[in-house]
């Protein structure tokens, strides 16, 4: 009876050991803390894949830059989006405006709309591509519940919405402003 006590005993002692040891990433040479509850965790983190693992706090600190400028680019596409349809809303009107059309009144607002041509939506495309995966990528950062990245991500925030979203506002301006023509402000 002592026997089998014992085995059971170790054999529970081992499903333990190993089932805490599976929570820790165990990278060989430490473990790597993944928490998906809110967190202030630094050294042996990990964020994304094994390789990402933080080992130093001068790491932590580059990686914490990376975010930030990260969040920094999602915002730059957003404005390179919105510039790029300017662009072709400008380009349609002067068009429109030198084509020979006795009947064109002189008023902008008057000019029909239209359909951008198959490698300018390729190009609208692509743009929309590259910033669904940026917001992607900040979003899966921003699950690890890290309290540090998500202040990085907020100043990322603050800093790309300073930088590149400083735009003309008014009833002149392409859009009265930058939320204006946005459904959401979140993940892109």
């Amino acid at each position: 009876m002592d026997m089998t006590m014992t085995s059971a005993t170790a054999t529970a002692s081992a499903a333990l050991s190993s089932a805490s040891s599976s929570s820790d990433m165990d990278m060989g040479t430490g473990a790597c803390k993944i928490s998906m509850l809110w967190n202030w965790n630094t050294i042996d983190t990990c964020f994304i894949a094994r390789s990402w693992h933080i080992t130093s706090r001068g790491m932590f600190a580059g990686s914490c830059i990376g975010v930030v400028l990260l969040v920094m680019t999602l915002e730059a596409l957003r404005r390179a989006v919105k510039e790029y349809d300017r662009y072709l809303v400008r380009t349609h009107r002067q068009m429109y405006r030198c084509a020979a059309n006795p009947a064109y009144p002189a008023k902008a607002d008057s000019i029909p709309g239209f359909h951008p041509s198959l490698p300018q939506q390729a190009v609208r495309a692509l743009l929309h591509v590259f910033q669904f995966a940026v917001a992607y990528f900040v979003m899966l950062l921003a699950m690890y519940y890290n309290g540090y990245f998500i202040i990085c991500i907020l100043i990322g925030a603050y800093l790309g919405g300073f930088v590149f979203h400083w735009e003309t506002m008014g009833e002149s301006a392409p859009s009265k402003t930058s939320a204006a023509s946005e459904a959401t402000v979140c993940c892109g």
